[in-house]
Formats: structure tokens, sequence, C-alpha cells
């Protein structure tokens, strides 16, 4: 009932979401040992989930169809790697809050599963023009403030904690063989490698590979317990925001006492 894509419309008769969720990822490399659509594979893994036990704990959700593609240009000197603008994202998801909004929706989260999709200028650049409250959560940044205490490096792309969720997920698609870890190289810059000046990374001349993470800790049982941690925290988010009242296009605030 809570997936978009099996039901009828005789179940959509009787059935009136008012939270929609739809996945982002993107089709890139990840090292040697990790499939393209890694990302993709991941975050609608973790929202068909969230979706599934927020939906049995009451929240009248719908989970849309994912969209696979993401904001990849600095990677595209990878063979087939596939780049969609950040503007192209916004018309598309535009389309879809105009369309929630005519069936009633007035909540959407967006479950993104790509570091690359910084998807929050697109939530001011909606405020005033939708009644949806629109939500955007990176769900890799979940349980961070636990990271520590599962996984023992730390990650980027295409480590330890990625691989970890990947062989919890689709071992089946993983190659941990044939990863190859060499730390990537550092800019030239001070300000850069101190983060306080930013850059986008040209990903082929840091990380010939494309990993820029160590994976070779990896275990199916620390990607377990990793997501398994983020996928409550998002099934609650779910069904709070579900049960909230939203006004003018908000949830309603609480005086602080």
């Amino acid at each position: 009932m809570w997936q978009l894509e099996t039901v009828t419309l005789k179940d959509l008769q009787h059935y009136r979401p008012n939270l929609a969720v739809v996945p982002l990822g993107a089709i890139e490399p990840h090292n040697y040992h990790l499939p393209y659509g890694n990302d993709f594979l991941t975050v609608t893994r973790v929202a068909q989930e969230a979706c599934r036990q927020a939906f049995e704990a009451g929240a009248r959700i719908v989970l849309l169809p994912g969209i696979p593609y993401g904001v990849d240009k600095n990677l595209l000197s990878f063979p087939l790697t596939i780049h969609v603008s950040l503007f192209t994202l916004y018309a598309l998801l535009s389309d879809i809050i105009r369309s929630l909004e005519k069936h009633g929706v007035d909540r959407l989260v967006l479950i993104n599963g790509h570091g690359g999709n910084t998807l929050k200028p697109l939530l001011r650049e909606w405020y005033g023009d939708t009644q949806l409250f629109v939500s955007v959560i990176d769900w890799w940044k979940v349980g961070l403030d636990v990271y520590d205490q599962i996984f023992e490096k730390p990650d980027d792309h295409a480590g330890e904690m990625e691989t970890s969720v990947a062989l919890a997920m689709y071992p089946e698609l993983v190659r941990l063989d044939q990863a190859v870890w060499q730390p990537p190289r550092r800019p030239p810059l001070e300000a850069i490698r101190e983060g306080w000046a930013q850059i986008t990374r040209p990903w082929h001349r840091l990380a010939p590979t494309s990993g820029t993470a160590d994976p070779r800790a990896a275990t199916a049982e620390k990607g377990q317990r990793y997501l398994r941690l983020v996928i409550d925290r998002i099934a609650r988010y779910l069904v709070e925001l579900s049960r909230a009242e939203i006004r003018d296009g908000f949830p309603e605030l609480n005086d602080n006492q």
C-alpha cells in the first residue's frame, strides 16, 4: 500500500497519504569493488525499509519511484558516469511537487544517497512557491554520532562504511578482493586542505580509482548495525512528520517554555 509502483487505482481510492518520499542516487564509479549504481541501490533500500516501518507504525506515507541520476560532472572522466545538473533535478522535483499538491499530499521527504546532490538550495527555491513542507535527509549522515562505535576508519567515497552497507544489502555485487586502496592526492593549497576554502574535486586527478577512503575493514555485520540505526531513526521521523500539523507549509511550532 505504501509503495506507489506496486499499488492499483482501487487501492488508492481507499488510501490517502499525506507524506511522500523520493529517494535520489547517482550512477558513478565506486573504486573497483562496488557497482556503479551503489548510491541508488543503497538509498532505494534504505527508503523502502524506512517507509515500510513507518507505514506499519501508522504513517500515511507513499514511497515514489526513485531518481537514479545525480550531480556528477566532476566524475565524467570515468567511463559511463551519468551526470544530470542540479537545475534538472530542480525541474523534475518541482513537477513532482506540483503533482503531489493536486493529490492532497502536503509534505515531502527527499532521501538523498549521493554527496554531490546538494539539495538544500532547492528547499530555499521552493520556499513560498509551494505549500508542501519539504525536507532532505542525507541517509549516511543519520548515524554519524555513533559512527566511531561501529567503524574503524572515516569514509568519504567507497570506504569502510559504504562498503559495509553494500555487503549487508547486496553482497553479490561487491568484489572486495578487487578494491585498490591508495590515499587520494592532496590539493597543494593549505586553505583547501584545511577545509575553509571549498572546491569541487576533479575526481580523476585526486583519486584515479575513484575511491577516496579505505574499504579494507568493511564487514556485513558493521553495515547491518549502521543500517538498523539509520533506518529506525528515519522511520521515526517519517511517522512524526506524517502526524504533525502542517500550517502554511510548515509544521506547527511549539512555544519554548
